[in-house]
């Protein structure tokens, strides 16, 4: 993404909350930071709160306090934001410009969008979450630059269907355990 599209979408930024309430900006792109999918950027906005300048420290009700005040701009942003962007997230501005702790932020995705997940994907499958390390995400980052698949939970999806493919797998499955068996614990 070229500096004039990212200086437009701070600019957008800017102009949603009243003045002095946002800091700073960063617009991550995907080899930036490892929550941006490949074909995505995202962003990271600090925002001013009161007490900051005193030395006060960032808590929940920081957060919540933002987000309530500005439930109006949110909105917009999660409706107007170009599609590249995946996600926009809001933390509170640390002293003297430095980060605040990773916890504390408000996150919107979707923009206006339907969730591809609440679509395409069948009610019976369940949300999970991983960690990745850098060789397995490279493998997956590899299925969606490569077009294979969309996303990289599709791509989590596809490497497991192709486990289960394998001559193997029915061995695999007749040695675990009984999952009846833990659910009586």
């Amino acid at each position: 993404m070229d500096k004039a599209v990212t200086d437009r979408i701070e600019q957008q930024v800017m102009q949603a909350f009243p003045e002095g309430a946002i800091a700073r900006i960063q617009v991550l792109q995907y080899g930036g930071d490892p929550e941006v999918e490949p074909g995505q950027a995202a962003m990271r906005v600090f925002f001013d709160w009161p007490g900051r300048s005193e030395g006060g420290q960032a808590g929940p009700k920081t957060v919540h306090r933002f987000v309530t005040a500005n439930a109006a701009a949110l909105g917009v942003l999660r409706d107007e934001l170009p599609h590249i962007i995946g996600w926009a997230e809001f933390r509170p501005e640390g002293p003297a410009g430095a980060a605040s702790p990773h916890t504390l932020a408000y996150r919107i995705t979707g923009r206006g969008r339907p969730d591809p997940a609440s679509d395409e994907t069948p009610e019976d499958f369940t949300p999970v979450i991983v960690r990745l390390g850098a060789a397995d995400l490279a493998a997956v980052d590899t299925l969606v630059t490569a077009g294979v698949v969309d996303s990289r939970a599709e791509g989590l999806r596809w490497a497991l269907s192709r486990l289960r493919e394998q001559s193997a797998y029915p061995q695999l499955q007749q040695q675990a355990p009984d999952n009846d068996e833990f659910k009586t614990r």
